[in-house]
């Protein structure tokens, strides 16, 4: 790799906006933060959150600027809602945004072989799916024109809150009567048993062939959205399939405490950096 990273550096960064991708409902924005400096930098993809149904490239803002000022070149993409398309469509977004990003990062002084994707709550979803399954025919299916050899590997999967188990989220949100919860995992996966075969824990029980990139699950405490007890499950099963997992709790905390300033945040930022310097100083194969 040529980037080099120093989590504890602090950088200007350069803030703008550029067309992602021209959907049947809508135009997607990207959101492109980037380090001024000689470079290249490392990069990274983040992908929000939203229960499926809603939010967009700035739900993830302050821990995305916060990324880019360490020495990361930090980019934000808009999704397809669920009431848009259902699942898959967003993952193929997810995909495509990879490559793109890949495609785009020399030209904004990234080194595209350091790319890495963090994903917060139904974002970590989305992110676990593309770590695993970076080369699934379902989620390839938007060709990036002229760029046919560039894939989605990335080299490590970084979570905040992760739907690591949409069905137990699911019926999390039925035993605590949180119906408008439950609804939007219809709107989003359709038929219902979509939930099933695109379940980050499920993939792993039923012993999918998967890839297994370096994974980081940052988890709230007293999440009563996403339970710790899920993140405690996935991570153990990332494990015994192979992959290395790190599970970090943060104490008192709910599903969006990063959302906060806070000593709490300021330790998921800390956290984070210190999770991508030691992928990128590890030796692994290029993404």
């Amino acid at each position: 790799m040529t980037a080099s990273y120093d989590p504890t550096a602090n950088y200007e960064i350069r803030i703008w906006e550029e067309d992602f991708r021209q959907a049947p409902t809508r135009m997607l924005l990207a959101r492109i933060c980037q380090p001024i400096g000689d470079g290249p930098f490392p990069v990274l993809l983040d992908l929000h959150g939203g229960a499926w149904v809603s939010k967009d490239r700035y739900a993830n803002v302050a821990m995305a600027e916060a990324m880019a000022q360490s020495g990361i070149l930090t980019v934000s993409v808009d999704l397809r809602h669920g009431g848009e398309a259902p699942y898959p469509a967003s993952v193929q977004d997810a995909n495509y945004a990879i490559r793109w990003l890949k495609m785009k990062a020399p030209e904004w002084n990234g080194d595209p072989s350091t790319t890495g994707v963090l994903g917060s709550s139904t974002g970590g979803h989305l992110a676990l799916l593309l770590g695993m399954r970076p080369r699934d025919p379902r989620y390839t299916e938007l060709p990036l024109e002229g760029h046919p050899e560039i894939d989605a590997r990335v080299t490590y999967v970084a979570t905040r809150s992760p739907i690591s188990d949409p069905l137990a989220r699911y019926n999390n949100a039925l035993a605590k009567g949180r119906q408008e919860m439950a609804d939007r995992h219809h709107v989003y996966f359709k038929p219902f048993s979509a939930i099933e075969e695109a379940n980050p824990q499920m993939i792993l029980d039923r012993k999918e062939p998967v890839e297994l990139p370096p994974l980081l699950i940052m988890q709230g405490g007293v999440d009563d959205n996403v339970l710790p007890a899920f993140q405690v499950k996935f991570s153990e099963a990332y494990r015994a399939a192979g992959g290395d997992c790190e599970l970090e709790g943060f104490e008192g905390c709910h599903h969006l405490w990063v959302l906060d300033p806070g000593p709490e945040t300021d330790r998921a930022h800390e956290m984070l950096k210190a999770f991508i310097a030691r992928q990128l100083h590890a030796p692994q194969q290029a993404a």
